[in-house]
């Protein structure tokens, strides 16, 4: 298989994946429970919600002022938790993006190391 039609194979995987994730966090992000999750049914359970400390590290990190929960701070309640899962989907993929050309980028390229000879034999 050629270098160019495994590189655009891959690429339409890629682009595919992540516009599935994107539809996944944006259309069913709102249809999540509103139930309390694992943690915060527990501390529920045996009493302690209460007890949380207002002034937790968390509220001083520096996107605290833009997210709350699992949804935008400042736009209509009907469209903060989709844009969240946005920005959530599309920083992930980013990271996970940059990790992935870091690790490889000291990786010889395919088609040298099996086509029988590289660069050097000619």
């Amino acid at each position: 298989m050629s270098s160019n039609l495994l590189r655009s194979r891959n690429r339409a995987f890629v682009i595919a994946g992540l516009g599935i994730a994107l539809l996944i966090a944006i259309f069913l992000s709102p249809l999540a429970s509103k139930n309390p999750d694992g943690l915060d049914r527990v501390s529920q359970d045996f009493k302690f919600d209460s007890k949380a400390h207002e002034d937790t590290p968390a509220r001083k990190l520096p996107f605290y002022g833009i997210f709350d929960e699992y949804a935008l701070r400042g736009v209509p309640e009907a469209i903060a938790t989709p844009l969240a899962g946005l920005v959530g989907t599309l920083a992930t993929f980013g990271l996970a993006w940059g990790i992935g050309k870091l690790v490889v980028r000291g990786s010889t390229s395919p088609s040298t190391e099996h086509d029988g000879y590289s660069d050097s034999d000619e």
